[in-house]
C-alpha cells in the first residue's frame, strides 16, 4: 500500500535521509558524467521507466554516470536537491511551489511523469462514492497532509463545510474494509488493488476529475544545476522518456522481471506491481510525449493551486528542456 505522507510534506531545508531500498544506490562506473537522481517513494511500479532505462543501459548511452536513489518514509525529494545529494528529484507541485514561495527556495519544473494525479477518493463497490458530492452524510479518512487539497475539492464541489465528517487517516485500508469509514483518500493505482486482495471490491475517483488538477512526481532541479547540467538534465528526459515507452510496450510483462532486483523486499506481490503499472498509464500518457509540460496542463496546475492558498509563479515551470529531447 502506498504510504504518501512523507513525499507530500516540506520541512524547510532539514536534509532527508538518502536510504536506499533494494538497488536504489546503483551506479555505472564507466559513464562520463556523474548524475544524481532522488525517487519520490520506495521502488515500486512508479518508477518503472527508470529501471528499465537502467536496465537497458540507456542512460550509460546518453553519457550520464546514474545514480538512483530511491524514497521512503524519511526521505522528502526537495531535502536531497537543497543538500545537494542529488541533481534532480520527483516531487509533488504543491510542495514544491510551497518551499518557492514561502522559502524562496530556486527551483524549476522542467517535466513531469504524472499529467494527472494519482490521488483519489476510494470506496467499497458496495457502499460506492462515485464523485465528490456521494460524500456528503458520510465519513472520509484524510491522512492530514491532504486536509487542504480535500478541502479545495469540496470547495470546487459546492460541499460545505461539516457536510462530511472527516477523520484521520493512517495509510490503512483495514477501516475501509472493516466498514468503519466509507471512503479514503489513497493513491487510486494501487490501493484499490490492495482493497481487492482482502476480499472487497473497490472503486475510486480522481480529486483531479474534480476540480484539484495538479500534477504528480513532476521534474524538479535547482536554478544553478538548470544551468551547469543543462546537457546532462536534457539526457535523462530523453533516456527516462524511453524507458517509459519501452515499459508500455509490455506493461503486464516488465514488472516480472524485476520481482528479484528493483521489486525485492518490499513486501508487495508482483500482481500488485503490474495492476499498478496498468492503472497508471492513462495518468501519464500525453500527446506531447512523457514528461510534457503543456501550456494548458501549467495554468490547470496554477489555477488549482491558487485553490489552496499558493501563487505558483508562471516561470516556476521551464518547458524549454523538452524542447530539446
Amino acid at each position: 500500500m502506498r504510504v504518501a505522507m512523507s513525499r507530500r510534506t516540506f520541512l524547510g531545508t532539514t536534509a532527508s535521509a538518502a536510504a536506499t531500498v533494494a538497488l536504489g544506490g546503483l551506479r555505472f562506473a564507466h559513464a562520463a558524467s556523474g548524475f544524481t537522481m532522488q525517487a519520490a517513494w520506495i521502488n515500486d511500479a512508479e518508477f518503472m521507466g527508470y529501471f528499465i532505462a537502467i536496465d537497458k543501459g540507456w542512460y550509460t548511452e546518453e553519457g550520464l554516470d546514474l545514480t538512483y536513489l530511491s524514497g521512503g518514509p524519511d526521505v522528502i525529494p526537495e531535502s536531497s536537491l537543497l543538500s545537494n545529494k542529488a541533481d534532480l528529484a520527483l516531487t509533488t507541485p504543491d510542495t514544491t511551489a510551497k518551499a518557492v514561495v514561502d522559502q524562496g527556495a530556486d527551483f524549476k519544473i522542467i517535466g513531469t511523469q504524472y499529467q494527472k494525479n494519482p490521488i483519489g477518493v476510494v470506496s467499497l463497490a458496495s457502499n460506492p462514492v462515485n464523485e465528490p458530492r456521494d460524500l456528503i452524510g458520510k465519513t472520509l479518512a484524510v491522512p492530514p497532509v491532504n486536509v487542504i487539497s480535500v478541502e479545495a475539492m469540496f470547495r470546487l464541489n459546492g460541499i460545505e463545510p461539516g457536510a462530511v465528517k472527516v477523520v484521520p487517516y493512517a495509510y490503512d485500508p483495514t477501516p475501509l474494509v472493516k466498514g468503519e469509514i466509507d471512503a479514503s483518500i489513497d493513491f487510486t493505482t494501487n490501493v484499490p488493488y490492495t482493497i481487492q486482495q482482502a476480499g472487497p471490491e473497490a472503486v475510486s475517483f480522481l480529486l483531479y476529475d474534480f476540480g484539484f488538477t495538479i500534477y504528480n512526481d513532476t521534474v524538479v532541479v535547482s536554478s544553478e544545476t538548470l544551468k551547469s547540467k543543462r546537457k546532462e538534465l536534457v539526457a535523462w528526459l530523453r533516456a527516462s522518456r524511453r524507458g517509459w515507452e519501452e515499459n508500455f510496450n509490455d506493461p503486464d510483462g516488465w514488472p516480472p522481471k524485476f520481482a528479484e532486483t528493483w521489486f525485492k523486499g518490499t513486501g508487495r506481490t508482483i500482481e500488485n506491481e503490474v495492476f499498478f503499472n496498468n492503472a497508471q498509464r492513462p495518468l501519464m500518457e500525453s500527446p506531447a510525449g512523457f514528461f510534457a509540460l503543456t501550456d494548458e496542463g501549467i495554468e490547470n496546475n496554477i489555477e488549482a493551486l491558487s485553490q489552496v492558498g499558493i501563487k505558483a509563479p508562471r516561470d516556476m515551470f521551464d518547458q524549454s528542456l523538452l524542447e530539446e529531447v
